[in-house]
């Protein structure tokens, strides 16, 4: 049985980056193992083994199975030395916990898949963009950004003064969010959000964690 955690999934997915964001940030040593969910016929029958709704990631250490990104990266900072990415009072883990779940609820479909995909993603592979999808994406996207940023604070971080699971939760979304030429505009009336986004986006554990 390896000591080594293992990670299934692929490096493209937000949610496999978040949880690498996790196990980089705690120093954790991993595996990634790649699983292509889209495949035809859909996800290898292993893979459904590990995680019935056939998504990613899923994960494993020391025989301990788990999917999920949110129990995945709560697992990594409580089961690993190095320095914690939650924070023992209760009213600030509740806000990472808040952002977390705007995150997965109302911002990461809106962000990534009706804005991202269709501007960059989609004439990628050769299909044009739906001008109507991302229009109507507009103002729920500004509604997700307000909400964040009244969140927020003076910062530096999302919850404040230190870096949690919600920043690493967050900064996947904002890495495909921020290559839409959409993204500047909506990004303008919070300037707290844009430094956040730079003091992250600069941070060691992105570069490890980049396609490239």
């Amino acid at each position: 049985m390896s000591e080594q955690p293992v990670l299934y999934g692929a490096a493209y997915s937000v949610y496999v980056r978040a949880a690498r964001l996790a196990l980089t940030e705690k120093g954790v040593a991993y595996r990634l193992v790649p699983v292509d969910i889209f495949a035809p016929g859909g996800p290898p029958p292993e893979h459904l083994a590990r995680h019935p709704f056939g998504r990613i990631p899923a994960f494993e250490h020391r025989g301990f199975a788990l999917y999920e990104t949110g129990a995945i990266t709560r697992y990594v900072d409580e089961a690993f030395p190095g320095p914690a990415l939650q924070p023992q009072a209760p009213q600030p883990r509740a806000r990472m916990n808040q952002v977390i779940g705007i995150l997965d609820v109302y911002a990461y479909r809106t962000l990534v898949w009706d804005i991202y995909v269709e501007r960059v993603s989609a004439p990628k592979r050769g299909r044009a963009s739906d001008e109507a999808r991302i229009r109507d994406a507009l103002p729920w996207a500004a509604t997700c950004l307000a909400a964040l940023d009244a969140i927020m604070g003076p910062g530096p971080f999302l919850t404040g003064p230190e870096l949690t699971l919600a920043d690493l939760h967050a900064a996947p979304v904002f890495a495909l969010f921020t290559a839409a030429p959409e993204a500047e505009p909506l990004l303008l009336p919070h300037p707290g959000l844009q430094r956040w986004w730079g003091r992250i986006a600069a941070r060691p554990s992105m570069a490890a964690t980049s396609q490239a």
